[in-house]
């Protein structure tokens, strides 16, 4: 559907029953409604906009579906969000990817994800920043450069 034609039918129809049509349309596709998509529902119109930016940037990419569930696989385990990494799972199986391929992406995102840690920490320890001004003292413990 056109993004014109889109709005326009979103419009007509009011945001509740185009909230509810989306909602259905996403359990027919996936089988079940991500909680984030019933709690965003409750306020139609953050539900919708969400919706019609997803759907744009995955409408406009020139990346090949499986490609993307593989990145949002990824960033979902990278984030530690055990529900954003199951449901990309999913979504990239159903897409045509490998076991290979899911676990290759999610031992990317946990390097990835383990070398932020470790560089923000040293930035940390390197610049002598105590950005919590004495309350991070734990148990009479005090970070201090020496």
């Amino acid at each position: 559907m056109d993004y014109e034609d889109l709005l326009k039918d979103i419009a007509k129809k009011g945001k509740e029953k185009s909230t509810q049509e989306w909602l259905e349309k996403v359990e027919e596709e996936d089988g079940s409604v991500p909680l984030i998509y019933k709690r965003m529902a409750q306020r139609p119109e953050v539900l919708l906009s969400h919706l019609l930016y997803k759907s744009s940037v995955s409408e406009t990419s020139t990346l090949d579906p499986k490609i993307v569930e593989l990145i949002s696989l990824a960033i979902g385990a990278a984030l530690n969000c055990r529900h954003c990494t199951e449901y990309h799972m999913r979504g990239a199986l159903k897409k045509g990817a490998t076991k290979d391929e899911i676990l290759e992406v999610i031992l990317l995102a946990g390097s990835l994800a383990q070398a932020s840690v470790l560089a923000d920490a040293y930035r940390v320890i390197d610049a002598g920043e105590n950005s919590c001004n004495a309350s991070c003292d734990i148990n009479g413990f005090s970070y201090k450069k020496h």
